[in-house]
């Protein structure tokens, strides 16, 4: 048995184990605190101790790169203030039970906290403590808890617009299916993290008041039970509680502003490569700024009555800092002066290459937002799928691979841009008719403009004809050749188009016998034309071609039906026959 490798799987396990422990026993140890009187020296190793985990928080927040990089931020402030208030509680029962006895009651360190600040004189050490009270409520505290809510409220606003940016990314291959998963489970961790400190702000609020209070507290009540339990002078009771106050209220205090300050450090951290320091004094460090500063202090410190010596000093330590500063900066030059075959390397490692020329999509698909769920692996989208299969079969009939479809949204494209059913039907208009569908983009286009106008497939199949006429021309005249119609008389096409107005307007329909007679003239000058090697294409007004298309489909198969809109202007026509109007109406 390899008894070293069961060994580090045991002192891992053990590691493990003691690490999820530590919450629960410090939750443990907090409540202990509070119910169980502790004696001075455990004081003492608690209250340096939790000066200790300040000071930590308040290292890890400056060094960190970025707020997320220390997340648990939140959580362990809780858990500070909550260890801090225990602490409050413990030496506030042990110095109103054992205050009378000394000021060593309370442990070595309240002692010598409010020793040194009262130095004697109670007045000036409540004042030193009021002041260190503002500062932590109404600067530090305040502003921090500020920064928290705004930070919050605009991230949270923002995670819309940068779940789009990621998908957007995703279908246009900038980020694979794990980094865009990477980078959602990221925007998501931030939403929660300043949500966490907006309320966590309040817990350093909250502390800032609770400490005052107990202040008023244990003044009040030490005073009380000094002169009424213990028979003690005012002067005596002042001088054991109010110092073993001061002091309490110090050594929970100092540790209470060190948790704004990190607490503010973190709410104000702006994401960088480099940590805080390092960024502080990199834009801090201004050569012309520190110049003229450095030169305003020297001549403040030349001026009759001013402090000379400390304003020459320091202006020559900022003339200094910005000399430095000034070398550090051009650091770079004199590196390329001194080794020549260095920066000529780097200046051809700097040339040009395809890769600095920006590729463009070959085909691209841009919908809008309303379409996303479509694109959206994660809403059940199949449109990728779909695309990839077309992808390949194309691929296959034609030959030659594909080029990739990058898919994008566009927030200027409405969500209502037509039904899906709306645009089949209009393509199979076009189909039915001989007209090639192969300019989906031109087609889609004018269905996107007339969409607003109209809902009706046959309108809308109206309209976009007139853009593919080039496109028609080509299916019916060798480039360059003009275009043989045939049109009808001027009467009866006016005569057509009155009636189709009224059979909108009333109801009415066409004559039978007109339409039979048309139908007849149409099919004989028709046989007559491919007789001659001829296309029969009639040519009619727009309002008129819609029926007039259908009417001959099956009877006149082989007659394709223009509007005048849809001949493009540089195409020549030429009328070979023209249908009359009077034997159709007499007959």
């Amino acid at each position: 048995m390899n008894f070293s490798l069961l060994s580090n799987y045991w002192s891992q396990l053990n590691v493990k184990h003691l690490t999820s422990m530590l919450i629960p026993m410090l939750v443990l140890m907090v409540i202990v605190m509070m119910v169980v009187p502790l004696p001075a020296f455990m004081l003492d190793v608690f209250f340096t101790l939790n000066i200790a985990l300040a000071l930590i928080i308040v290292m890890i927040s400056i060094n960190t790169l970025r707020p997320l990089d220390f997340s648990s931020f939140p959580t362990v402030l809780l858990f500070a203030t909550l260890l801090r208030l225990a602490l409050n509680v413990a030496s506030t029962r042990v110095v109103l039970v054992d205050g009378h006895t000394g000021t060593d009651a309370a442990g070595q360190v309240i002692k010598s906290f409010g020793e040194f600040v009262i130095g004697g004189n109670y007045l000036v050490g409540i004042i030193v403590f009021a002041i260190l009270m503002i500062i932590n409520f109404l600067v530090v505290t305040k502003g921090a808890g500020r920064v928290s809510e705004v930070s919050a409220r605009f991230t949270l606003d923002a995670m819309p617009g940068k779940q789009m940016a990621i998908d957007a990314d995703l279908n246009a291959g900038v980020l694979s299916q794990e980094e865009a998963r990477e980078r959602r489970q990221e925007v998501t961790s931030e939403a929660d993290f300043y949500g966490s400190m907006d309320g966590a702000s309040k817990f350093v609020k909250g502390d800032a008041i609770a400490g005052f209070l107990i202040l008023l507290i244990n003044i009040i009540g030490g005073l009380a039970i000094g002169m009424g339990n213990h028979d003690l002078t005012f002067s005596d009771a002042a001088q054991v509680y109010v110092l073993l106050t001061i002091g309490d209220g110090l050594v929970a205090q100092i540790p209470s502003l060190l948790l704004a300050t990190a607490t503010a450090i973190i709410v104000t951290r702006v994401s960088s490569s480099n940590d805080m320091s390092t960024q502080v004094v990199g834009q801090l460090g201004s050569t012309q700024a520190l110049m003229i500063v450095a030169g305003i202090l020297i001549l403040l410190g030349l001026i009759p009555g001013m402090p000379t010596f400390v304003f020459l000093l320091l202006g020559a330590g900022i003339a200094g800092l910005a000399y430095w500063s000034h070398r550090h900066a051009r650091m770079p030059d004199v590196v390329e002066e001194l080794d020549p075959e260095q920066v000529e390397a780097e200046q051809e490692a700097k040339d040009l290459s395809w890769d600095d020329i920006p590729q463009l999509d070959l085909i691209g698909l841009e919908v809008g937002y309303a379409l996303i769920p479509l694109v959206d692996k994660a809403q059940g989208g199949v449109l990728m799928q779909r695309i990839k299969g077309v992808r390949k079969k194309l691929s296959h009939e034609l030959g030659f691979l594909v080029q990739s479809v990058h898919i994008r949204d566009n927030l200027d494209l409405g969500p209502n841009q037509l039904s899906v059913g709306v645009v089949a039907k209009v393509l199979q208009n076009l189909l039915a008719e001989g007209v090639a569908v192969r300019d989906i983009r031109g087609i889609v286009e004018i269905l996107a403009e007339q969409a607003s106008r109209s809902q009706d497939p046959d309108v809308l199949t109206a309209a976009v004809r007139p853009a593919l006429g080039r496109m028609i021309m080509q299916q019916l005249t060798p480039v360059g050749q003009d275009l043989n119609v045939m049109t009808l008389d001027a009467g009866l096409e006016q005569h057509l188009h009155t009636v189709l107005q009224q059979s909108k307007e009333h109801g009415l329909a066409i004559e039978p016998n007109l339409a039979e007679q048309l139908l007849a003239n149409l099919q004989d000058t028709s046989e007559k034309l491919v007789e001659q090697g001829i296309q029969p294409v009639l040519v009619v007004s727009p309002g008129v071609r819609p029926w007039l298309a259908k009417m001959v489909k099956h009877r006149v198969p082989g007659l394709v039906v223009l509007g005048y809109n849809e001949i493009p202007d540089e195409q020549g026509v030429q009328v070979v026959s023209t249908i009359e109007q009077q034997p159709l109406i007499d007959g």
